[in-house]
Parts: C-alpha cells; sequence; structure tokens
C-alpha cells in the first residue's frame, strides 16, 4: 500500500498521480476519507495515552492514600477501565477501517507512465522481423495436424478453457520449462518450488485482494477455514515466502524463480486470437523475482528485462516490447514493460512476458524491511517480478512462427538437443 507520511505530506503529488488510474473525483473522495480517519486515528490515540497518563497519576495518588490511612480523593483504578476500553475499541474499528481504504488505493505510477488504456501503450523496441509465411496455418490446426496438443480430452477432463499436451506437444512444453530453469540458475536465481494453494495473506501482500478476489479460485471454508486459494501467479507465492520478514542489506539484490501453473477464473478466449492455448484457466509460467534495495531498483528492472528478453531472442521469435500505460499495468505496479510475440495467424502481438516494478507497495503490504547496517531503523525493500516465460502463449508462437509449407515445424535451436529432433512432423509420417 502506499506510505501514509507521503499522503500527509504530499497530498496533491499522490493526487496526480493516482488521477492517472482513477477517475480524479474518485481520487478525491478517497483521500478525503483516508485523511479524516488518520487524523481521527492519531487524535484517538493522543486520547489513550492521556487517558493511561491519568489512570497512572491516579493510581499512584489512591495508593499513597492508601499506605497513608487517609481517605482516597480519587477513584479506586477500576473506575476508569471502561473509558479507555471504549477508546480502544473505537481506535481498533478507525484503524481497521483506514486499512481496508489504503489497501484498495492502487500504486503510483512511474514518472514515464503515461495515463490511459491500451491504446496510450507505447512499443519501445522491436526485435527481428516478421516471418513471410505464404500459407498461414493457426496453432489451433497446427497443434492438432502434429499432434501436440488435444483440445477435446482436455474439455473433457477439466471443461471449457483446459487442453492436454500430448507426445511432442508435451515435450516440448517440458524442454522449454528445463531451458529456462537452467538459464535462470546460470543468471543467479535461486529456484523454488513453492505450495500451489497458498493463504490470504499471500494474496493480500501482493496487491491481489482484495480487488481481484474473484479472479482465483479458492477453496470453500469449510475445508480451508483459514482461506486458502489456487495461486494465479508464482509471483504471489515467491513474496508470499518473505512476509514479515527483515532482510540482510548485505544479501540484497535476493534474486529467486519459481516454476508453478497458473489458475485463473478469468473468461476462457473465445476471440479468434484467444483460441487454443492462449488463454484458458491453467497455464505454466516460470516467474523471475527481485527484493531489492531502493536504488538497486532501476538497474534490477534493465537486468530482468534483458533477461527475459534473451529467452524469446534465443528461440529466434520476433516480438516488441511496450511500456504499459498506467490504465492497463496492474495496480500494484508502478512500471511494467511487456514482451509480446508476433502471431501471424492474427497478424497481432500477444503478451508472453510482463516485467514490473512495484517499488515498496508490496513491501508495505508484507511487512518485508531491511535494516541498514549500524542504522536503528527499518526500510522497505523494492519488489520486482517478471514472467520467464509463460508458455501458453509462447508454445503457439514457435508453432506459427516456424511453420513449413510441407506442415512441419521447425523446433527451435536451444531445443533440439532437448527433443532429439529439429522439426515436428505428424505422428507416423
Amino acid at each position: 500500500m502506499l506510505d501514509m507520511e507521503l499522503i500527509r505530506k504530499d497530498r496533491e503529488a499522490v493526487a496526480s498521480a493516482l488521477a492517472k488510474r482513477l477517475d480524479p473525483a474518485e481520487v478525491t473522495r478517497a483521500l478525503d476519507e483516508i485523511q479524516q480517519l488518520d487524523q481521527d486515528r492519531r487524535a484517538l490515540i493522543s486520547a489513550i495515552d492521556a487517558e493511561r497518563q491519568r489512570r497512572k497519576a491516579e493510581a499512584r495518588a489512591y495508593a499513597a492514600a492508601k499506605r497513608a490511612g487517609t481517605e482516597p480523593e480519587v477513584s479506586a483504578p477500576e473506575a476508569g477501565r471502561k473509558q479507555l476500553a471504549e477508546l480502544e475499541a473505537e481506535l481498533d474499528e478507525v484503524q481497521s477501517r483506514l486499512r481496508t481504504s489504503m489497501s484498495e488505493l492502487p500504486n503510483l505510477p512511474a514518472d514515464d507512465v503515461v495515463p490511459g488504456g491500451k491504446e496510450a501503450n507505447r512499443v519501445v523496441k522491436v526485435f527481428g522481423e516478421p516471418p513471410t509465411i505464404e500459407k498461414v496455418r493457426d496453432h489451433v490446426e497446427l497443434s492438432r495436424a502434429l499432434g501436440l496438443v488435444d483440445h477435446e480430452r482436455g474439455v473433457k477432463l477439466g471443461g471449457s478453457g483446459f487442453w492436454m499436451y500430448t507426445g511432442m506437444g508435451a515435450r516440448l512444453e517440458w524442454a522449454l520449462l528445463n531451458w529456462f530453469v537452467d538459464r535462470h540458475v546460470a543468471a543467479g536465481y535461486e529456484f523454488l518450488l513453492p505450495p500451489h494453494l497458498l493463504l490470504h495473506s499471500a494474496g493480500f501482500a501482493a496487491g491481489q485482494f482484495p480487488k481481484f478476489y474473484d479472479d482465483v479460485y479458492h477453496l470453500d471454508r469449510e475445508s480451508a477455514p483459514r482461506g486458502q486459494f489456487l495461486l494465479p501467479t508464482s509471483e504471489t507465492a515467491i513474496l508470499g515466502a518473505y512476509q514479515d520478514e527483515i532482510l540482510d542489506p548485505a544479501k540484497l539484490p535476493l534474486k529467486a524463480f519459481a516454476y508453478t501453473p497458473c489458475y485463473r477464473r478469468e473468461s476462457a478466449g473465445s476471440h479468434s486470437d484467444e483460441r487454443g492455448t492462449v488463454r484458458g484457466h491453467q497455464f505454466n509460467k516460470v516467474e523471475i523475482f527481485q527484493f531489492t534495495l531502493p536504488e538497486q531498483a532501476d538497474a534490477a528492472l534493465e537486468e530482468m528485462l534483458a533477461h527475459a528478453e534473451s529467452l524469446v531472442e534465443g528461440l529466434g521469435l520476433h516480438y516488441q516490447r511496450s511500456l504499459l500505460s498506467a490504465g492497463d499495468a496492474s495496480a500494484s505496479m508502478r512500471k511494467t514493460l511487456d514482451i509480446e510475440v508476433w502471431m501471424p495467424s492474427t497478424g497481432k502481438y500477444k503478451e508472453v512476458s510482463s516485467v514490473s516494478w512495484a517499488g515498496d507497495y508490496q513491501a508495505r503490504r508484507a511487512a518485508i524491511r531491511y535494516k541498514e547496517p549500524g542504522g536503528k531503523q527499518t526500510r522497505f525493500v523494492h519488489t520486482l517480478n517478471g514472467s520467464a516465460l509463460a508458455t501458453s502463449r509462447l508454445f503457439p508462437a514457435i508453432l506459427e512462427q516456424f511453420q513449413q509449407p510441407d506442415g512441419s515445424v521447425l523446433v527451435p535451436e536451444v531445443l533440439r538437443d532437448r527433443l532429439g529432433t529439429d522439426r515436428l512432423v505428424p505422428p507416423g509420417r
């Protein structure tokens, strides 16, 4: 969440940044409510402190009178307990309301992030050229012809929005994931395999809850009284693993990555550019993550972006990089850059990686801090995350960009040793 002190000291700057994402009138209402609750909280804290001091003084006077054998001029200490309890209960309520209001505010977009939606996204880099293909076949047709994905049995097993990799398709999927793992380890990231079921606190820390609570699959309260849900991305797990910790600044940046399936309730694709494995309820993704000192964040963002792009380039795919506008980026992020691969069948680009910097927004929600050497105060770390990569869109891009006139598909060179072949052909051919 945001820094309350920043809102107190420079409300105008906060309001201006939030207006990139929200209606200005909504920003005004939200900040008015937050500042009023903050004033109420501080007034109640002062009143509670004063009441405690008064009770201490009266208790001392009462005890002194009793020792002297005189009649106390003040009431017994028990008399003030009710008033103090009422003030403390009121403070708890105000603090709960303030925390809820603060948690609903999005992050402040970085200075170079413009307002608007998808129409305001800006392409900042293009790699390679679109392949020249005389007769384009889409990835659904190719995957069926080559026996790589069984969409019908996937639906039979899980319902709409599910698929099943088969044969060389399953091997290609696994080869991609293993290649990613090798590349991330070589780049100094620690490999994690986290639980797929997470507690509510992890979703809150990442900024997914409360706003996007309904976008994930939750276990019912009877079987999971602590509020477990299926992770929508391993970003949530990596961040949540370090909740309520004070990190050693000498070990920052802390670099980790995780492979998990991702489970999401979003609608399965029905448009031509979202068919097949492009959008569904379960897909595989490897996520890279860094916890950094504030001054390390800029370099970390560039390093993570270059690393994710090196994977797409290593596969030989044509792609572009886009700087997302405030309205198209995740509400938890200050800045997001998407890596988008070319899909010849639709003539459009599809995102396979989002590399983002959250500033200290997630760290505040998760209470992840560091203590400077010799210092007494702790500060919040900065967090960054990036898909590296999501395979459900990468797989179709490989099929479409590397399709051949004879119906086969060339295997990217970096995966040929893992698959034992340089091309995918129909079964039995």
